[in-house]
């Protein structure tokens, strides 16, 4: 067994199975714990996917929202346990891997446009209803 197979095969324990499908431009929540002294909540994160890295234990996202007219990116470990869980909130039409050209964008030219009816790898996902 090669060295990158066992590595792989150890670390297929801590792998979440319980991500819904995310695709770059989504807006999603991430509800991450927060320990604050012997006392633990969770905080929901808001915002719209920008980027995926990586692959199996070490798959990170980047995650940007707008707080008083400033943005504001938090970086996630996807597998991370201190993440209690993921909802996928819209679901918007990307044409690149990776946003960064939003951080440069202002206003209604920051928007994403909604995925159309009509696309089947789109039909059958389901969404948070707010």
């Amino acid at each position: 067994m090669s060295t990158q197979l066992l590595i792989e095969s150890l670390n297929a324990e801590a792998l979440k199975n319980d991500i819904p499908k995310m695709d770059v431009g989504d807006t999603i929540n991430v509800h991450c714990r927060i320990v604050e002294g012997d006392k633990e909540r969770i905080q929901v994160f808001q915002g719209v996917l920008m980027s995926r890295k990586g692959r199996g234990i070490n798959e990170m996202i980047r995650v940007r929202r707008i707080v008083n007219d400033e943005g504001v990116e938090r970086v996630f470990p996807i597998n991370s346990p201190r993440i209690a869980k993921f909802e996928v909130v819209r679901r918007a039409d990307a044409r690149r891997a990776k946003l960064y050209f939003l951080r440069d964008r202002k206003g209604r030219s920051r928007r994403l446009r909604d995925r159309r009816r009509g696309m089947e790898h789109v039909k059958g996902e389901t969404t948070v209803q707010q």
